[in-house]
């Protein structure tokens, strides 16, 4: 495996990371950002969920590593990768799709913001014990829902790259990600959370159409997609736009590429002339 392979990896890995660590925080700051004075102390048990979310993302990492490891002596290296690849690619059109995060941002934290009135109404009514189990809930589901996604993307990238390499991804994301929430919620200043919603999906369209383009040469190389060569254009096309970029003169992948950016942008643009709904 190349340093320049590894180098994209470390960087796709990270910008999706640093993406869903992002989301994490626009939900947490939803669920607290009313808690003042008395209600202060209802930030223990949303952190202390949330903390939980962490662990339980790491424990759900090892079981999917097993699971893997398990199935690698029944099924072939590269059939393997195909299919982590097919899951990393869906968790990527999820994470880009706009209509959903038009529902996301007014269903998710919506419910969130709903149960958390009903909890401090709760409160109120001497039952200290439902609220402190409600906000470990919301802050632990706002964690893990994002973690979730994260460990099936990543398994792909662990089949190909390595666990030092995804390592390496998560930190450089993390640590972003990190700096955002110390800003937040330390420092209190207010960030422009949609523009930078908005960057990290392109990075992340980038991201997708790489990953589409090693998916179907994946799948070719298994046998699952047929291999139809564009000779012409094989003397065009750098090396290192098939190292960094999966441009590869075939049929197969240059088309997958081109529907997989019509889709996300077609989703983006028709989005943007629906009517504007709470965020």
């Amino acid at each position: 495996m190349s340093d320049s392979l590894s180098a994209s990896g470390v960087v796709n890995i990270a910008v999706l990371v640093f993406r869903e660590g992002l989301e994490c925080i626009l939900v947490l700051v939803a669920l607290t950002v009313s808690f003042r004075g008395k209600e202060s102390r209802y930030h223990r048990p949303v952190i202390g969920g949330a903390l939980f979310g962490m662990f339980a993302t790491a424990i759900t990492w090892v079981i999917a590593v097993r699971i893997l490891k398990d199935l690698s002596g029944d099924v072939s290296a590269l059939a393997l990768q195909a299919g982590t690849g097919l899951v990393a690619i869906v968790v990527l059109l999820v994470v880009m799709n706009w209509f959903f995060h038009k529902m996301y941002w007014t269903g998710w934290i919506s419910l969130h913001n709903r149960k958390k009135q009903e909890l401090v109404t709760s409160a109120k009514e001497g039952k200290a014990w439902r609220l402190t189990l409600g906000m470990g809930s919301l802050g632990f589901t706002s964690i893990y829902r994002e973690g979730f996604e994260v460990v099936l993307f990543l398994q792909s990238f662990r089949l190909r790259l390595g666990g030092k390499a995804v390592l390496e991804g998560v930190i450089l994301g993390s640590v972003a990600a990190a700096a955002v929430a110390i800003l937040t919620f330390v420092i209190h200043q207010h960030l422009p959370y949609r523009k930078m919603l908005v960057v990290t999906v392109a990075m992340l369209a980038v991201v997708l159409l790489v990953m589409v383009g090693e998916e179907v040469q994946e799948m070719q190389l298994a046998g699952w997609l047929p291999t139809t060569h564009l000779s012409h254009l094989s003397d065009g096309i750098p090396g290192w736009a098939g190292l960094w970029f999966s441009i590869f003169p075939t049929v197969e992948t240059l088309g997958s590429q081109v529907v997989a950016g019509v889709l996300v942008f077609g989703f983006y643009f028709i989005a943007r002339r629906l009517p504007r709904t709470a965020q």
